[in-house]
């Protein structure tokens, strides 16, 4: 069998995962469970949408599940003295001005599992996270974005 692909992960983002895997197996299994024996309980099951819905959510957790602890696994956590502020590497925050908009923006570096653009989490493996790594203060990179080149001068790493 191949080794199986790490998943690069910061300490933040493990306990994420940890949390969610005890949500799911303490928490929701039990709230699954109660729907399903709710509606088994109202009788026949080939024309219980009920029961169906439940089933699928029940099936859609375990798979959850699966896929959180295979990761767990398989993670690779970064630790806080691994972190370089030298040079833009995974577990950095990192300050950059975006000349396109005329903003400053701080973007933490994670692995792909982590990943959460809405919340300024960017894969080392996107355009801009892959853009930023090994770069220091004062460079620009240059990202392709579905837009065109999009410029970036990064201004500070933590």
């Amino acid at each position: 069998m191949a080794d199986e692909k790490k998943i690069i992960l910061t300490s933040e983002g493990l306990n994420s995962l940890k949390e969610e895997l005890e949500n799911l197996k303490v928490v929701r299994r039990k709230e699954v469970a109660a729907k399903i024996k709710e509606a088994r309980a109202q009788g026949d099951l080939s024309e219980n949408a009920e029961y169906d819905a439940a089933k699928d959510e029940q099936a859609e957790i375990e798979s959850r599940i699966a896929t959180i602890e295979k990761m767990l696994r398989n993670a690779e956590v970064i630790g806080e003295d691994e972190i370089n502020t030298g040079r833009v590497n995974l577990g950095n925050k990192v300050k950059v001005y975006d000349e396109e908009f005329d903003e400053e923006v701080v973007y933490t570096i994670v692995g792909p599992a982590e990943a959460d653009p809405f919340n300024y989490k960017l894969s080392n493996e996107c355009p801009l996270g892959a853009a930023l790594l090994g770069h220091a203060v004062g460079d620009v990179v240059e990202s392709n974005a579905p837009d065109g080149i999009m410029k970036y001068k990064i201004l500070e790493i933590q």
